[in-house]
């Protein structure tokens, strides 16, 4: 049993005002491997107030200095990558694929936003005004549990550049992975009060953080629901917001795409980090004259993605992240049957031959309206949507036809008609023909996926406020 009984404050780890205690499980055997202490508002006051005191040295600091601390940080969890891995496997059962993806990219993170803030113009002339960019304060983060330590790394590296001291509330089923990256970066030595970490529960520190006077901005990562709660309570004291909200991705499969790569790569979109991902491509829109072959091939590509726990080399799905997640995957497949849709594969209950741990079995529906629910609603989970289309522009419609809008997919043969496409699409990012991550591209949602833009240049824009001065 692991039990985390510190948060981070200016520097230190110390023990939390709150007494609650959450229990930790490894999803993959359902065991409970500890328990964390939360925090309540009086760390969140105390919290922010180590950040308010640190406030002025942070926007202080010159380039140079602020590259270096990125710079440390990133060598702090690089040399730490065994123990982030090992707490990454534990607490949250991702397949090992996805694991050293996560841990291996986490140097990047801080080292291309060095190259960001390196080159970044800090102070311009526009028209007759001198203009400088300024730091906006102590930032307040919420990360969630799908991939708490990148998010975590992400958000401080922003904050980093930006000249802001943060304090971050990470999920509190993420204790374990918490206190690893939590570790790590206290060895780069950043200085008392640039970063603190509290533990707790959304609807306690979360609420805290969103309506504290003394939080300038909030960057949230989460769902849509809780992002339309933390906007509501940062009004009354107008704070600055980027929300990187839910999403219902569509993969739209054109009727000149090769098959042979469109399908691993629409699969590889929808069931990415076990379906657990806000920019898996869950909806698969293909062409009526291909709908049956494409059909079969997505069967048969689907059985090639092993589930299975963290140390099983050949698994391609891992666990859902809690009981709770689990059954409300299980209910929109049973949801998918009473709304007329047919299992392609898939369907309810546990992989065969596995009886313990929340795991789900890999699930695409077909004959699916872009009406039902299971086509509109996040499901957070391994379950795909097979739709019809007519042609082109009834596949960009039904694409853009959902509240969501944070990333697409288009598979074509034709790169010039792919980029056409993809013109076309209400989507924060749209990637052709398998493209990957870029961490100097802006990154966020259109519609109800969220306000503001993450990473290199337009996330540093979100961090800061630009000021005028004429004469």
């Amino acid at each position: 049993m692991r039990d985390i009984n510190e948060i981070y404050l200016n520097g230190a780890f110390v023990t939390p005002h709150g007494a609650v205690r959450a229990p930790l499980f490894n999803p993959a055997t359902e065991a409970q491997i500890g328990t964390v202490r939360l925090g309540n508002e009086a760390d969140v006051d105390a919290a922010v107030a180590a950040a308010r005191s640190a406030a002025a040295l942070a926007a202080s600091l010159s380039v140079v200095d602020r590259i270096r601390l990125l710079e440390r940080l990133a060598q702090a969890v690089s040399s730490k990558a065994d123990a982030l891995a090992a707490a990454m496997r534990l607490e949250y059962g991702a397949p090992p694929q996805f694991t050293r993806f996560s841990i291996e990219r986490l140097p990047d993170v801080f080292l291309s936003m060095a190259d960001t803030v390196r080159d970044y113009p800090f102070v311009r002339t526009v028209g007759r005004a001198r203009v400088s960019m300024q730091p906006l304060g102590v930032v307040a983060a919420i990360t969630p549990w799908n991939s708490d330590i990148g998010f975590i790394c992400t958000k401080l590296a922003t904050a980093v550049a930006a000249g802001s001291p943060i304090v971050i509330k990470p999920s509190e089923m993420s204790a374990i992975q918490t206190q690893a990256i939590a570790e790590a970066l206290h060895d780069a030595g950043l200085p008392p009060g640039l970063l603190g970490i509290v533990n707790g529960y959304g609807a306690v520190v979360g609420a805290a953080l969103s309506a504290h006077p003394d939080v300038a901005k909030i960057t949230f990562t989460g769902s849509t629901a809780t992002g339309r709660g933390i906007l509501r309570a940062a009004a009354d004291s107008f704070k600055r917001v980027t929300l990187e909200l839910g999403g219902k991705g569509p993969t739209l499969i054109l009727d000149d795409a090769d098959l042979d790569q469109a399908i691993p790569i629409a699969l590889a979109n929808g069931f990415m980090n076990s379906g657990q991902a806000c920019i898996a491509g869950t909806r698969i829109l293909a062409p009526r004259a291909r709908l049956a072959e494409i059909a079969d091939r997505l069967r048969a590509g689907a059985a090639a993605f092993k589930v299975g726990g963290p140390d099983d080399p050949a698994a391609r799905i891992g666990p859902m992240v809690s009981e709770k997640q689990w059954a409300r995957v299980q209910s929109y497949i049973r949801l998918g049957l009473e709304e007329g849709a047919t299992l392609l594969t898939g369907g309810e209950g546990r992989p065969d031959g596995i009886a313990h741990g929340w795991f789900v079995r890999p699930t695409i529906f077909a004959g699916v309206t872009n009406q039902m629910r299971i086509a509109r609603e996040e499901i957070f989970g391994p379950v795909l949507c097979l739709i019809a289309c007519d042609d082109e522009a009834d596949a960009i419609r039904i694409a853009n036809d959902t509240p969501y809008g944070l990333q697409s997919y288009v598979l074509s043969s034709d790169p010039d008609r792919a980029r056409r496409v993809a013109d076309q699409l209400q989507a924060g990012r749209v990637l052709i023909n398998g493209a990957t991550h870029d961490p100097l591209a802006p990154f966020g949602g259109f519609k109800q996926s969220g306000i503001g833009r993450e990473y290199g240049v337009f996330g540093l824009d979100a961090f800061l406020e630009p000021r005028a001065v004429l004469g």
